[in-house]
């Protein structure tokens, strides 16, 4: 696994717009060596501003949207269409507005779809969906994906892996049912560490100073159970994109980059 690196931008703003010019660079490059891409897309504040301003950026044409498969990191088990799903917010913010092949968007089972209110046939299905995308190169029923963009919680917390909970300790399935969670909507589907660990690159986007703390316990070393973050690692990179406040408990990354 890779070693995580710093990036700082001053603002919220200058953080979604930085890492929407990224993201285009980093797929154009991957279609350009092998002809598709894989993103996996977060919901959450800062992941829709950055298909926001993907979405009104001239440079977004550079991609060639057809030939991207598109996943989700967790996804809020909620009826389909529900204003609080991840897959929602991203149609709205940016999937509507660009050329996407439907059979390559690959979203969770919504709560009134085909496995009804199952979060754990949800899961499964999901899962069954992830190994038929992979390919012989790949590992553990689980596609190489390109860029795995995530979120991080006040408490820590990545996709729907929460501090201690049962999908942080999950070591054998790629997608697991999430109860009780400790933030709204309480039942969830997600990921799990071993399936982000697959993502060529890791990008964990965060900002605001009520994520300082938990970010720095992540880049300072603290185990995966107690900061589920600080194990999401990429196996060619891993970024963790924030703003200055964000950054702010961070030693030596409190100067914003480019």
């Amino acid at each position: 696994m890779s070693q995580p690196q710093v990036v700082v931008h001053e603002t919220p703003e200058l953080l979604a717009a930085a890492v929407a010019a990224r993201l285009v660079t980093t797929l154009v490059d991957a279609q350009a060596a092998r002809g598709a891409a894989s993103l996996v897309l977060t919901g959450g504040r800062t992941g829709i501003a950055v298909l926001e301003q993907l979405r009104d950026s001239p440079a977004r044409d550079a991609v060639d949207w057809s030939r991207v498969d598109l996943f989700w990191g967790d996804e809020r088990f909620l009826p389909a269409g529900h204003p609080d799903r991840n897959e929602t917010q991203a149609r709205e913010a940016f999937l509507d507005h660009v050329p996407v092949d439907p059979a390559r968007v690959h979203a969770v089972a919504a709560s009134d779809g085909r496995f009804g209110d199952d979060p754990d046939a949800a899961a499964a299905a999901y899962a069954e969906v992830l190994a038929s995308v992979a390919g012989p190169g790949d590992h553990g029923g689980v596609p190489t994906f390109d860029v795995c963009l995530l979120g991080v919680g006040e408490e820590g917390h990545t996709a729907s892996i929460f501090p201690d909970s049962p999908a942080v300790h999950e070591a054998e399935r790629t997608v697991v049912a999430v109860r009780d969670c400790p933030k709204p909507p309480p039942t969830r589907v997600s990921l799990t560490l071993p399936a982000i660990r697959q993502s060529a690159e890791v990008w964990l986007l965060t900002t605001g100073t009520t994520k300082a703390g938990p970010v720095a316990m992540a880049l300072g070393g603290a185990d995966e159970v107690e900061i589920p973050a600080a194990g999401a690692r990429g196996r060619r990179r891993t970024l963790w994109l924030l703003d200055r406040a964000a950054a702010s408990r961070v030693p030596g990354a409190s100067h914003p980059s480019a």
